[in-house]
């Protein structure tokens, strides 16, 4: 928890956002993973722990503009609940840690929900079960008009307050990112031929536990890259093999690290490897060049792409002229994601919120095939942390659908590129923050260059 002044700081600079009206806040259950007693770990939700602080289940904060006041409701555990987890701060006691010193019971929050106009009453987009639920209870809102309902300034000043990071935060962060990056050379020094995908992941995970912290997304560890969220452990790893690894530490204020790493399952990469690698990490390397404020990241995102089909043009991948290959999206047969995307105290940081208002101001988002999975779209500014992270991925039923339906046949070379259908997926993954006068690589260097990666390689077969 930071200090009490700063969750203070917070919410005033939210309160003046608004003239009238009360803010809604839903903290987060407890969630039973196949009955009630065996949850899943507890995670708060992040836009209460970033006003509130408080990392405990079933509570509700209420924020009054008019008289200024805020509030925290929650029900205090009883001597059953203690007698298995110990003694467990009040409600009071948590919200004097924070600042706010007026406190209810459920009970309370629904009395006083009751006598608010709903007009009045602004809330966030819900995103778990629990909070359709508990809007139907409390406001009589059905989970059918939950979202149609949500309040877009609040959203709005949510979004800008959370988008630009504090000193405190990126010290938190610096920290989330070089435990990453130890989870990411754990990897690299630890993966043989003849372990399985889950064996890496273990070794990752255990980097994660053993400082404190957590995960801060299920683990990607898979030799099958091209898949692009891919969480199946079960595969054995092989000699000639790529292992491409996307895993990030959460520390217990909630903090997120976010990297990918790709290295050889062997020793060295193969020739193949390393052309492709050289590719996907120029890219990388070219898109964090261009990072500064006023920047707009869709730029970066297009320049990334025109790296990855020039690059691949060399080896007979893809023709014709690259400016109109990438206007009509033909990158995308090998980049279909986007270069980066917020973080924060969520790996995709706000992405409850909607990304049409965090990530892109309001703009409508493209349409089009890979642009649209762009997370961000807007002018960059100082304070904002962010992800880069191009890769080049060989998705055969991509391929085929592309080929059969003759997509893009002006720019790609399908012959060549069946030759390598099987190849996988590349990328690299690094965190920045945006500064007042360009960007800065967060947390411990993470191995990235060919020479470095199988430097560290070398050590696992040692």
């Amino acid at each position: 928890m930071f200090s009490k002044q700063t969750y203070v700081d917070r919410r005033n600079a939210l309160r003046a956002n608004f003239k009238s009206g009360v803010l809604f806040f839903i903290g987060n259950d407890e969630v039973g993973m196949n009955y009630e007693d065996n949850t899943f770990r507890f995670r708060q939700d992040s836009t209460f722990l970033y006003y509130f602080g408080i990392n405990k289940p079933g509570l509700f904060a209420i924020m009054d503009i008019e008289n200024g006041k805020d509030y925290i409701f929650g029900d205090d555990f009883t001597i059953d609940s203690i007698v298995w987890m110990g003694p467990q701060p009040t409600v009071r006691e948590m919200a004097t840690q924070v600042g706010v010193d007026d406190t209810g019971t459920i009970v309370d929050l629904a009395e006083l929900l009751y006598r608010v106009q709903r007009g009045s009453i602004h809330y966030l987009p819900p995103y778990r079960s629990e909070h359709y639920i508990k809007l139907m209870k409390f406001l009589g809102i059905s989970p059918a008009e939950a979202n149609s309902k949500v309040s877009v300034p609040f959203i709005t000043a949510v979004g800008e307050q959370r988008n630009v990071k504090s000193e405190e935060e990126i010290a938190e962060l610096e920290h989330a990112v070089s435990v990453t990056a130890e989870m990411h050379q754990a990897a690299m020094r630890y993966a043989q031929p003849g372990m399985t995908e889950a064996q890496v992941a273990a070794k990752v995970h255990e980097v994660a536990l053993a400082r404190g912290g957590d995960i801060s997304f299920p683990i990607i560890a898979t030799i099958n890259g091209q898949t692009l969220h891919n969480h199946y452990h079960g595969n054995t790893i092989s000699e000639g093999q790529l292992f491409l690894l996307d895993a990030g530490y959460e520390t217990p204020l909630g903090y997120a690290g976010d990297m990918s790493s790709t290295f050889p399952v062997g020793k060295t990469f193969t020739d193949v490897q390393k052309e492709i690698y050289e590719i996907t990490l120029r890219a990388h390397n070219g898109a964090i060049d261009m990072l500064k404020p006023g920047v707009h990241f869709r730029d970066v995102h297009l320049h990334a792409a025109r790296i990855i089909f020039d690059g691949l043009k060399d080896f007979g991948f893809t023709k014709g002229n690259t400016s109109n290959a990438i206007e009509n999206g033909a990158h995308a047969l090998f980049f279909p994601c986007g270069t980066g995307h917020l973080m924060g105290l969520d790996v995709h940081d706000m992405e409850n919120l909607g990304e049409q208002y965090v990530g892109y101001c309001g703009v409508p988002k493209s349409k089009q095939f890979g642009l649209k999975s762009l997370r961000l779209g807007r002018e960059l500014k100082p304070g904002f942390v962010l992800t880069i992270e191009p890769g080049i991925y060989f998705i055969p039923e991509l391929i085929d659908l592309w080929q059969q339906s003759g997509i893009n046949s002006d720019y790609i070379n399908f012959d060549k590129v069946n030759q390598y259908r099987n190849f996988g997926g590349i990328r690299n993954e690094e965190d920045i923050l945006i500064t007042e006068t360009g960007h800065r690589i967060l947390g411990k260097p993470l191995a990235k260059s060919i020479k470095d990666v199988e430097k560290e390689r070398m050590i696992a077969f040692s």
